[in-house]
């Protein structure tokens, strides 16, 4: 996951925020000592870096399980190198160890 440096609580905006009593309770078993809300945080700020285009996951290759061979549906970024993955061109899909598909390009995986 992505980490941000941490900030003071005392510097941060109080928020209210309605959660399934299920959903609260899968995160507070998720987060173990941690706490549900710093893993709030982290699940927010991993979004936002997604979606911005500023995010790139620092993976190798004994992070992954296996590949799969794909096309791209869209433009994607190879975890492991950066190179961009065009529309329609062939790729790889690892399995990451926590059970993640992530976006690899075809040479990637060669030595």
């Amino acid at each position: 996951m992505y980490t941000i440096p941490r900030t003071s609580t005392t510097d941060m905006e109080v928020t209210s925020i309605r959660l399934e009593k299920d959903l609260k309770d899968r995160l507070k078993k998720m987060a173990n000592n941690k706490g549900y809300q710093a893993l709030i945080r982290d699940i927010l700020w991993n979004y936002v870096q997604q979606k911005s285009g500023d995010y790139r996951p620092q993976f190798s290759e004994s992070d992954l399980r296996a590949s799969l061979h794909a096309t791209a549906q869209q433009e994607e970024r190879c975890v492991l190198t950066g190179k961009v993955i065009q529309q329609n061109e062939p790729m790889l899909l690892g399995l990451t160890t926590n059970g993640d598909l992530v976006p690899l390009s075809i040479d990637s995986m060669q030595d």
